[in-house]
């Protein structure tokens, strides 16, 4: 009896034991029992009711990125082109995706395929090409309501590659080469005109410095002049003041000598006689100094006359 329910003890504690389920986290379990939805196993320890409890599917709560192959689409303009699409999707509700829909990821698939389909075909080529951000966004918000019964959130969708026909590939290509080409003819006609004007500018601002220059010498040039005048006049003013004060001076001290006019008039004489000095042939005489001469010349006569008789 002992060893019965030793044995009854060791079968209940390896049947507790093998039905300890923990769930990690961003994970979520469905429980079914006996064939029907029992409940959902959040994070933590859960124990699983032996033959009547059954994890019906893990379901992972986590963003998960599907990569879709290129789908072929037409355009409005009847172009035929491929697109490959990204969807990034995350489960919301672990009992809707397990019993929602059969195969969850085929069904976003053809869904992705037949919305893209729709909006693709209400544009031109060239709305296409330059609209990603607009395809992606409607793409997304239909993703997403559609795929909403399935307990599956859209975040977001990418429109990966736009693979056009060859032919209109090669059209791109040439069309694209020559716009390069156009701007590039652009670019270096506005460079040129850019180097014209400068050289232009730099010679208008050379010949004004050039100009500036020139004024500038000019005006020193006549500055100097100025100041070589007037330090001359200047000279010449001092001289003649120095001569003046010097025959002042002079009159002054005959003045306080007590020479009278007939001495003043005889100084004159021996001036002119310095004046002539032999080198003048002709000298005008003013006429008091012709009368004082005159004078002169009587007393010399007189004085010679006296000897004469005293002999």
């Amino acid at each position: 009896m002992f060893i019965f329910l030793i044995i009854l003890a060791v079968i209940i504690i390896a049947l507790v034991v093998t039905n300890i389920r923990i769930v990690p986290q961003a994970n979520a379990y469905v429980i079914e029992r006996l064939g029907a939805y029992m409940g959902t196993w959040e994070v933590g320890l859960h124990i699983k009711i032996p033959l009547i409890d059954k994890i019906a599917k893990k379901v992972s709560l986590k963003e998960h990125v599907i990569d879709f192959p290129p789908q072929p689409v037409i355009t409005k303009d009847n172009v035929t082109m491929r697109i490959d699409t990204v969807v990034f999707y995350q489960i919301t509700d672990p009992k809707l995706y397990c019993y929602g829909v059969q195969n969850p990821i085929m069904a976003i698939e053809n869904l992705t395929a037949t919305t893209l389909r729709n909006i693709i075909g209400d544009m031109e080529l060239d709305e296409t090409l330059t609209s990603r951000e607009v395809i992606n966004t409607r793409m997304r918000a239909s993703l997403d309501e559609a795929t909403d019964p399935w307990g599956i959130k859209v975040n977001r969708v990418e429109l990966k590659n736009i693979i056009p026909p060859a032919a209109i590939q090669d059209a791109m290509e040439k069309q694209m080469k020559a716009e390069r080409e156009r701007r590039e003819a652009i670019l270096k006609a506005e460079g040129e005109k850019r180097s014209t004007i400068l050289v232009a500018e730099g010679k208008k601002q050379s010949a004004i410095l050039d100009a500036e220059a020139e004024k500038q010498a000019a005006i020193l040039h006549a500055e100097a002049q100025k100041e070589r005048m007037i330090k001359e006049a200047e000279g010449q003013a001092q001289a003649v003041l120095k001569v003046q004060q010097a025959t002042a001076e002079g009159l002054r001290m005959i003045k306080d000598a007590g020479a009278d006019e007939s001495v003043l008039t005889l100084k004159s004489l021996e001036a002119l006689t310095k004046v002539a000095d032999g080198k003048a042939t002709k000298i005008i005489i003013p006429s008091e100094i012709q009368g004082i001469a005159g004078l002169a010349t009587s007393l010399k006569e007189i004085m010679t006359d006296k000897p004469a008789e005293q002999k």
